[in-house]
C-alpha cells in the first residue's frame, strides 16, 4: 500500500448543537471520542505525517488529541470560515520544515463511522491512477444538505456543487460529497490560492479545489464508497447516539464472524478497542469497554460489565461488574461479584457470589466463594476464605496489607485487622478476628464463652409473639416429659 506524504484532520468546529461544553469531537462512541475514531483510521495509512487543524476551545482539544495520538502535529484555522481555510492551515504546519510532496489525504474529526479499509481504497485509487484529487463520495438515500456530485454525460467527474449554491435538478441528486479528499500536494497548495469566499456562506470551500485543478489539466476523480454510513457525523446527541448504535452493530457482527458468539447481539455493547478471542461467549446485556480482552472458550455474562479487564481462556464472569482486573485461565467469578481497580485472579480461582475486591492477589485455585470483602490483600495458592469474611484494611488514616498463605482454610465471619499474615496451611475458627500474625500450621480462634439465660424472652418479653411461641414450645416439652414419665411407671 502507498504511503501518504500526510493526512490533515479537521477539527476546528463548535458543534453548538450538541449543547454541551465538551467539545463535539470529543464526545464519545465505541469508547472512543469521534475524534479517536478519525485518528485511529488516518494512521492506518501510516502517513509520513498527521496535522489536526483546531479552532474552538484550541488548547482543550489540542491537548485531548495528543493524549491519543502523541505524534500529531496542531494547527490553528484562522479567522477565515471554511473547509478550505482550514485545510490551507494543516498545509501551512506540514510544510514549516519543507514543502510536502506526494499524496495528501484530508478528513474530518467528527466521522467516526469512516473504516481504515475506506481510506485505503481512497489511497490506492488516487495514487494508481496518477489523480490530482480524487473525492469520496456516497449514494445517499436521504441526501439532505450535502454537497451534491455533478458528473459528466459520460460519467466523469464534473464538479461539486454545495446545497446553498444547487439549483433544483443538482439538489435531486443522490450522489454526495463526503467532504474527504485525496490531493496531489502541490496541485492543492496552487489551487488554495486561487480559492475565493464569493458564495452563498461567505466561506473558503475546499470544494473549489477539484474545479480548479480540473480547469488546469489536473485529473480529478470521484470513489463511491460502499456504505454512506461512513461519512455520517453527528451534530447533537441524538444523532450521536444513532453513530453509537450502528459502530456497535458492526463491531459486533465483526467479533461473531470471527468466531465469537454473540447470543444477543441486541443488547451486547463492545468498545472499539475490546478483544475478544475465538469460541468465547458472550451472553445478553453484556458491556464490554476500554482495552478488555476475553480469551478462547471463555463465557462472560449475562448482565456483566467490564472494563479494561483481562479474562483469561475458559474463565466464567457471571453478572458481574469490575474494572482494571485480570482474571486467570479456568477462573470463576460470579455472580453479583464487583471487581474494583487491582485484582488479580490466579488460574482456577474463584470469586464468587456477593465479593468484593480491590487491590488483591489472589493466587491460582484459591476461592473466595461469597458475602466477602478482600481489599489490600494478598492471598497464596489452594486457599479457601471462609462466608462473609472482612479484610480491615483501613485503619481510618492509612490503608494496610493482610497476607494468607497457601493451602491456608479460613473460617466463616472472620475479620483481618491489618497489617496481618497467615501463613501456609493454617486455620481459623468461625468468627475469628485475626488481630495476630498466625503461624504455619496453627489454629486460630477468637474465643468467647457461651451465656444462655434461661427464660429471659418470657420475662423481659411478655405478650410477644416471640413469648408465645417460647411458651408454646416449653408447654410442649412438658407435655411429652410427662408422658414419658407415665409410660416409664
Amino acid at each position: 500500500m502507498a504511503q501518504p506524504a500526510a493526512v490533515i484532520v479537521l477539527a476546528a468546529g463548535q458543534g453548538t448543537r450538541m449543547k454541551s461544553k465538551l467539545p463535539k469531537i470529543m464526545h464519545e462512541i465505541g469508547g472512543r471520542s469521534m475524534v479517536g475514531h478519525a485518528l485511529a483510521a488516518a494512521r492506518t495509512l501510516d502517513p509520513q505525517r498527521l496535522v489536526v487543524v483546531v479552532r474552538h476551545d484550541r488548547d482543550r482539544v489540542a491537548q485531548h488529541v495528543l493524549d491519543f495520538d502523541p505524534q500529531a502535529l496542531i494547527a490553528d484555522q484562522s479567522d477565515v470560515p471554511g473547509t478550505g481555510s482550514a485545510v490551507l492551515a494543516g498545509l501551512q504546519k506540514l510544510d514549516e520544515n519543507a514543502p510536502v510532496e506526494g499524496t495528501v489525504v484530508v478528513t474530518y474529526g467528527d466521522v467516526p463511522l469512516l473504516t481504515a479499509d475506506t481510506l485505503r481504497d481512497l489511497v490506492a485509487h488516487h495514487d494508481s491512477r496518477g489523480n490530482a484529487v480524487t473525492v469520496l463520495t456516497a449514494i445517499h438515500p436521504e441526501p439532505g444538505k450535502y454537497g451534491r456530485i455533478l458528473r459528466d454525460a459520460d460519467g466523469s467527474f464534473a464538479d461539486i456543487r454545495e446545497f446553498k449554491d444547487a439549483n433544483q435538478a443538482e439538489r435531486a441528486v443522490a450522489e454526495v460529497n463526503s467532504g474527504i479528499f485525496a490531493f496531489d500536494a502541490t496541485v492543492l497548495r496552487d489551487a488554495l490560492d486561487k480559492v475565493d469566499v464569493n458564495n452563498a456562506q461567505g466561506e473558503m470551500y475546499l470544494t473549489d479545489v477539484p474545479a480548479i485543478a480540473r480547469a488546469e489539466g489536473g485529473l480529478v476523480d470521484a470513489l463511491t464508497m460502499g456504505d454512506y454510513m461512513e461519512l455520517e457525523g453527528a451534530n447533537d446527541r441524538v444523532q450521536l447516539a444513532e453513530l453509537g448504535r450502528y459502530l456497535n452493530r458492526r463491531t459486533v457482527e465483526s467479533h461473531m464472524r470471527n468466531g465469537v458468539s454473540v447470543i444477543d447481539p441486541a443488547t451486547t455493547w463492545i468498545g472499539s478497542d475490546v478483544a475478544i478471542a475465538a469460541d468465547a461467549v458472550i451472553h445478553p446485556n453484556t458491556q464490554l469497554h476500554g482495552i478488555t480482552s476475553v480469551g478462547e472458550d471463555a463465557v462472560v455474562g449475562p448482565e456483566t460489565t467490564l472494563t479494561n479487564v483481562r479474562v483469561g481462556r475458559g474463565a466464567i464472569v457471571v453478572r458481574t461488574h469490575g474494572s482494571d482486573s485480570t482474571l486467570g485461565e479456568g477462573s470463576s467469578v460470579g455472580p453479583f461479584a464487583y471487581l474494583r481497580p487491582g485484582t488479580e485472579l490466579g488460574a482456577g480461582g474463584k470469586i464468587g457470589t456477593y465479593v468484593e475486591t480491590k487491590n488483591a492477589q489472589i493466587g491460582a485455585g484459591s476461592k473466595v466463594p461469597h458475602l466477602s470483602y478482600v481489599g489490600d490483600a494478598t492471598i497464596g495458592e489452594h486457599s479457601n476464605i471462609g462466608a462473609a469474611s472482612v479484610f480491615v484494611n483501613y485503619d481510618g488514616v492509612n490503608k494496610h496489607r493482610t497476607t494468607i498463605g497457601n493451602h491456608v482454610r479460613m473460617g466463616s465471619d472472620n475479620m483481618y485487622v491489618a497489617p496481618v499474615t497467615v501463613g501456609d496451611g493454617a486455620y481459623s475458627g468461625a468468627s475469628t478476628t485475626v488481630r495476630k500474625d498466625v503461624p504455619a500450621g496453627a489454629l486460630a480462634l477468637t474465643e468467647g464463652r457461651q451465656v444462655i439465660v434461661e427464660n429471659w424472652v418470657l420475662d423481659n418479653r411478655a405478650g410477644t409473639a416471640a413469648a408465645d411461641a417460647a411458651q408454646a414450645a416449653q408447654d410442649s416439652t412438658t407435655s411429652h416429659s410427662d408422658a414419658r414419665e407415665s409410660e416409664s411407671r
